[in-house]
């Protein structure tokens, strides 16, 4: 494309951080910094994702393979002074489309009419970065059609980054289901539900080069959003479920032992 095309839009992810890295154990400590920005240290291991969770994602992504790491992808694009470059740092995309169905696991045990939905104590108070798709996608128009953003690396994603149980509490408002989102100790979590992760780091964005050098604000609001993602869920469950990771029996065997010792939530 070199003296054909003016600039070479690049999708990376906040995955290139090393804060990722230390969330998924790759890396070691201190915890980094927060809200990341786009000058935040980046992994020093490359390949973001060790085999079983490859093995998972390709379950829905099946071009990703042994080597897949977005920080080459950025030194390639942004080193070459024949074809400048931008950078879009993604978060987690929900929405219409979403081909890991992010809501999924929460959204059907809403529509089971669950009593309630148990978290890892430790996971519920995670944050992370998210974005409903079609404000994503405003995102990388606005970067696309913007010389402003010749050599920049932007972060994208929503200004508040919602704890897990907040996010789950916000998809049950708009779903209409009524039921106590209720983070559990570690050890009384049901093992399909154990979060395996260093949850002491979150991964929280700040977005604010995007908004002030490119006027960047989203178009559709957040309930909009997530009204139009749990349409698309419902209307599209996954091709195939996995059962074991929806162990009521599991779920209600928990929920009755703290009710038993009369432990309040």
């Amino acid at each position: 494309f070199r003296g054909i095309a003016k600039r070479v839009v690049v999708l990376s992810s906040g995955d290139v951080y090393r804060a990722a890295g230390i969330l998924h154990g790759f890396e070691p400590g201190p915890l980094q910094q927060l809200p990341l920005t786009e000058e935040s240290e980046l992994r020093t291991k490359l390949n973001t994702y060790g085999p079983e969770v490859l093995a998972r994602l390709r379950a829905a992504l099946p071009w990703l393979d042994d080597e897949y790491d977005k920080i080459p992808v950025e030194r390639a694009v942004l080193s070459d002074r024949q074809l400048p470059g931008t950078i879009l740092r993604l978060p987690m995309v929900y929405g219409p489309g979403d081909p890991l169905h992010r809501l999924f696991p929460y959204l059907k045990r809403m529509d089971d009419n669950r009593r309630a939905i148990l978290i890892q104590e430790d996971a519920a108070q995670w944050r992370g970065p998210r974005g409903y798709v079609e404000n994503v996608a405003a995102a990388i128009t606005r970067a696309a059609v913007s010389g402003r953003a010749d050599g920049q690396i932007y972060n994208v994603a929503e200004l508040e980054s919602a704890s897990e149980i907040e996010w789950v509490r916000k998809i049950a408002r708009v779903a209409n289901w009524n039921g106590p989102v209720l983070a559990v100790p570690k050890e009384a979590t049901p093992a399909h539900l154990r979060i395996p992760y260093n949850s002491e780091q979150h991964w929280v964005y700040s977005t604010a080069k995007i908004r002030t050098d490119l006027g960047f604000v989203e178009p559709f609001d957040h309930e909009t959003g997530l009204e139009r993602t749990i349409a698309w869920e419902r209307a599209n469950p996954p091709a195939t479920v996995n059962e074991a990771a929806f162990d009521y029996a599991a779920e209600d065997k928990v929920l009755e032992q703290f009710n038993a010792r009369s432990i309040s939530y």
